[in-house]
């Protein structure tokens, strides 16, 4: 593993998270905080049209905006575009190599607790999240290989993940939670110091990984709402399934809820762990949930 050179903490990709948004403006107001000796560190506000508007986005999802294909063509000009654009020669200015890593900062109003979100298992991120969770067992470590291909911020380097918090509503700051993702960016900074000064960390540890399989949408009618391409939903998330997330989906399982009060059941051959359940923002995604698969691994 070659030197970490220069760390990106990237936070308001989406303008109403909060949590990120307020943290990478503390880290700008007080550098010293995140600075490490033997690395650069950038602390990066996203997307500053919709923060200053307190909304997800302006035209479109910035989260979805860093495609190759996207970031290389001059006529998607909608705000987040260009922002993208931007974005990628801020965390790559003119004859300077790109960031090693991307920590980019997120909260959800689903119960994710302190998540983190790999495109990759590389084995310095399973080391990394090997090292977090045994020191904090709350947090959890989620895989999204499909995610690569998704335009999402993290992907644009080898070594970019997510700090995904929750739960916590849009527009609105929980100290709590503000505060231990703030520990938790702190620590990474001290791992990465550690790997730069030739420090052994641990290895042969155990990590708990949930994968994902698959997302689930909401049930829906055949009739057109006139706002997407999706029916109108036909049910909720199921009381016993709400703020569950990574708790065991088995088989026959409630799942959903009619607004009659019919009982949708789990229907799958063996048992998942979803996440992102009922997160706000992904109604328009026609996502209800993610389903993961939970694994160990020795790293």
């Amino acid at each position: 593993m070659s030197q970490i050179e220069r760390v990106a903490i990237v936070g308001g990709n989406h303008g109403n998270e909060l949590t990120g948004v307020h943290l990478v403006k503390k880290f700008q107001q007080y550098p010293n905080l995140i600075n490490r000796s033997t690395f650069e560190i950038l602390a990066l506000l996203g997307n500053l049209k919709a923060i200053e508007e307190g909304k997800r986005y302006i035209d479109k999802d910035l989260n979805r905006c860093f495609t190759n294909q996207g970031l290389q063509n001059p006529q998607l000009s909608s705000y987040e575009d260009t922002r993208a654009k931007a974005i990628q020669q801020i965390l790559q200015p003119e004859n300077q190599p790109f960031v090693d890593v991307i920590v980019d900062l997120h909260s959800t109003t689903a119960n994710m607790g302190l998540s983190l979100i790999f495109s990759d298992t590389h084995p310095f991120l399973l080391q990394l999240a090997a090292y977090l969770s045994s020191i904090n067992p709350l947090v959890k470590v989620c895989i999204n290989q499909q995610s690569k291909e998704s335009g999402f911020l993290r992907s644009l380097c080898k070594f970019g993940f997510v700090i995904e918090v929750g739960a916590v509503a849009q527009n609105v700051l929980d100290a709590e939670l503000f505060q231990k993702t703030e520990q938790l960016i702190y620590t990474i900074l001290d791992y990465f110091q550690e790997c730069n000064q030739g420090n052994i960390l641990p290895k042969n540890t155990k990590l708990t990984l949930y994968k994902y399989i698959e997302t689930i949408d909401y049930p829906r009618s055949d009739v057109y709402d006139g706002r997407s391409s999706r029916g109108e939903i036909q049910a909720m998330i199921h009381p016993q399934l709400q703020f569950r997330d990574y708790e065991p989906l088995n088989p026959g399982d409630p799942m959903f809820l009619t607004f009659e009060g019919k009982e949708i059941f789990y229907e799958g051959e063996s048992t998942v762990y979803p996440i992102f359940i009922n997160e706000a923002a992904y109604y328009e995604k026609g996502i209800a949930m993610y389903l993961t698969q939970k694994q160990q691994e020795v790293v």
